[in-house]
């Protein structure tokens, strides 16, 4: 074969490669454009409709609509792939993918375990954005302002900003006071053993239904509950409607200002411990030290 054949024979096995590697990027394109756009035009809508359909804020939404999104451009890629006729270059990513996420998993295990309980948080709902919540034994308390996949983000009553991880708030007690829409409180009032009980009882009931962010229904009471030392308590029980707890702590401080106030007037004591110590003291074998100066 002279050397002008093999120049030619050259020339068209190269020609061909080009035309392929052509034909196998316009398939390509052609795919992802064809598997992307259904699903934006499609898959992304029953999401979204799907979405709307459980209650979710737009703030839950939008990262979920972004892991949507994700998963298409993944898919998009994989088909595109395929259909190019790069299958021993996929099953080579898929590898490589697998692999790097092996790693990347090792490597991030707080991070995928605040992301997973992040995606509980949104699905189980146990607190949303402007609750007040509180957690680890009430240590921490706050309104929710931000929840991401990863964190959850709380002001605090003194103002502070708390970051805290998503895993905290689902591996532990999560107290939401005012998810029924209605808060409880309690406080005792004590008075003493010579005081009239009922006398007490009718102060604290008209203090609370004088005050108007109280509750008349459940209405308020009282109920005998402690025997101290030094006196008889009684347990208060109010209800507030819709509260916050600038409106928790302000209601709860007007009413028992008030109760306060109408036992100064009514003569009701509200008596503290008090100890007597009885009994003398005695020392032996006193050795007197020293000269009494003349």
């Amino acid at each position: 074969m002279s050397a002008g054949a093999v120049l030619a024979q050259a020339d068209g096995i190269s020609t061909a490669a080009i035309t392929a590697s052509v034909i196998a990027a316009l398939r390509f394109a052609v795919a992802f454009a064809v598997v992307w756009m259904i699903g934006r035009l499609v898959i992304v809508p029953l999401a979204d409709r799907a979405f709307d359909q459980r209650g979710l804020d737009q703030h839950a939404r939008n990262p979920l609509l972004m892991l949507t999104k994700f998963g298409i451009g993944f898919i998009a890629v994989a088909a595109a792939f395929g259909f190019a006729g790069f299958e021993n270059f996929l099953v080579s990513l898929a590898g490589i993918a697998a692999a790097g996420a092996l790693a990347v998993g090792l490597a991030m295990q707080n991070v995928i375990s605040n992301f997973v309980a992040g995606i509980f948080i949104y699905a189980d709902k146990p607190f949303r954005i402007g609750d007040w919540i509180e957690w680890d034994g009430g240590d921490y308390s706050g309104i929710v302002e931000d929840i991401s996949l990863r964190v959850t983000r709380v002001r605090t009553f003194d103002n502070e900003l708390l970051t805290v991880p998503n895993s905290a708030l689902t591996g532990g007690v999560v107290k939401n006071p005012v998810d029924g829409g209605k808060l409880r409180l309690k406080f005792v009032f004590g008075i003493g053993y010579g005081d009239d009980i009922q006398q007490a009882t009718d102060v604290i009931i008209e203090e609370a239904e004088r005050h108007p962010e109280i509750m008349d229904d459940p209405a308020p009471s009282v109920r005998l509950t402690e025997l101290n030392d030094s006196d008889v308590g009684l347990q208060s029980r109010i209800w507030i409607a819709d509260p916050s707890r600038a409106d928790f702590v302000r209601t709860k401080g007007e009413y028992i200002t008030a109760v306060k106030q109408r036992f100064d007037e009514e003569g009701i004591d509200i008596p503290y411990p008090v100890r007597t110590l009885e009994g003398g003291l005695e020392l032996e074998g006193r050795q007197q030290i020293g000269q009494p100066a003349e």
